[in-house]
């Protein structure tokens, strides 16, 4: 099974980064993206990590997203009385090119996008997937507009609800996580505190998380436990509906917390803390899951970005440097499982109250993580040496 053409399903930070890694290897690659423009989840914010920024930069698409958002270089971490307990560097905050960045996920998005278009890569917005079907000569996306496009090798890419993933693993669900999460935005307060920083709160009702970018915008995010809200409540409900139900969670603690929701205004959202569970199927034939589609995780560690894009370097590099495709999936599977299963294992934990996170920075990428995602590693020769 040789692979020319690819086909990627699903244009956000998985499917984008994956086609610019699968460009840039040589491969000819096509994005397929359901939502009509670019700005699709433009509600919430991520923050990508050292290690995330580190795979980007193998993509030599650090300018496009440097260029929006703003870093993070330490980590702050109060009690409910305000005391800070903690402050530390996070992640590699000596490389301005690595520190971790807070930004819109639509604003990512549409960086990425804009840089795959660029280089020429073919992008289509309101192409929703209907069906694939998977052959020995090859691999059909089916629209639902009645169109179709075939290749050597289909990607889902299409995140936590993915269309693909019926096709590979139709029994796979994603389940609750054991919280809801608040994400929202304020210039109407802006506490005071170190540059560059994150804090985190460990209040008595929720665990809340906020940053104050350069403009004097904070971006904050409050996870609370509990049963997933519906899909009716998280429909209908409104900013101000979300700001009376968090606000009593967060008023008997004396920070920032409570000021904080009380002056955002319409841009407050809020979703259920969802994961896949582990040991998901993830490849058929001529079909493989990526990012959210195979390994969804709970928010809590704020991974969920910066594994999608290790996840588009690895992939690329394995139908790379492997001698044949389907020895480069089962390359990329074995490279990738563990290190995303880890992911989905802890953040849920965190998210069921069953771990507690650490005070201390979080760590920089490892050795062998650097050269995983190091460009010119060949991985199959680091895996199979003569």
């Amino acid at each position: 099974m040789g692979v020319a053409r690819v086909l990627v399903i699903g244009g956000g930070v998985a499917g984008t980064a994956t086609a610019l890694a699968l460009h840039k290897a040589g491969f000819e690659v096509e994005v397929h993206e359901a939502h009509p423009d670019s700005a699709e989840d433009i509600g919430a914010f991520l923050t990508l990590a050292s290690n995330g920024m580190r795979a980007l930069a193998q993509l030599d698409a650090s300018a496009a997203v440097t260029a929006i958002g703003f870093p993070l270089t330490s980590l702050r971490v109060l009690d409910g009385s305000g005391t800070e307990l903690a402050h530390a560097p996070m992640g590699e905050a000596s490389d301005p090119l690595l520190n971790y960045r807070c930004l819109r996920r639509g604003d990512l998005n549409t960086a990425l996008q804009t840089e795959a278009a660029r280089r020429g890569i073919p992008l289509r917005h309101g192409a929703r997937l209907a069906s694939v079907e998977d052959g020995p000569e090859g691999v059909t996306a089916h629209f639902t507009d009645g169109s179709a496009a075939s290749g050597d090798l289909l990607i889902g890419a299409d995140g936590l609800n993915s269309a693909v993933r019926r096709s590979v693993s139709p029994a796979t669900q994603p389940f609750p996580s054991g919280q809801y999460v608040f994400y929202g935005y304020t210039r109407a307060a802006a506490p005071s505190g170190p540059e560059a920083c994150i804090t985190m709160v460990r209040g008595s009702g929720a665990a809340f998380g906020y940053a104050v970018s350069p403009g004097g915008e904070t971006y904050w995010f409050a996870r609370v436990s509990g049963d997933p809200l519906s899909a009716e409540e998280l429909t209908q409900g409104t900013p101000a509906h979300w700001r009376e139900r968090l606000l009593p969670l967060l008023r008997e603690d004396a920070t920032p917390a409570a000021d904080l929701v009380a002056a955002t205004g319409e841009e407050l959202l809020v979703t259920n803390a969802t994961e896949i569970p582990t040991g998901t199927l993830w490849r058929s034939g001529r079909i493989l899951l990526i990012g959210d589609a195979a390994h969804a995780a709970s928010p809590a560690t704020g991974q969920g970005a910066s594994m999608a894009l290790e996840d588009a370097v690895v992939l690329a590099k394995s139908l790379r440097d492997a001698p044949d495709t389907r020895a480069g999936l089962a390359l990329y599977e074995e490279l990738r499982r563990p290190r995303v299963e880890h992911n989905i294992t802890v953040s849920g934990n965190i998210s069921r109250g069953t771990h507690t996170p650490s005070a201390a920075s979080r760590p920089a990428p490892d050795a062998e993580l650097v050269r995983l995602l190091e460009w010119d590693t060949d991985l199959w020769a680091e895996r199979h040496p003569l």
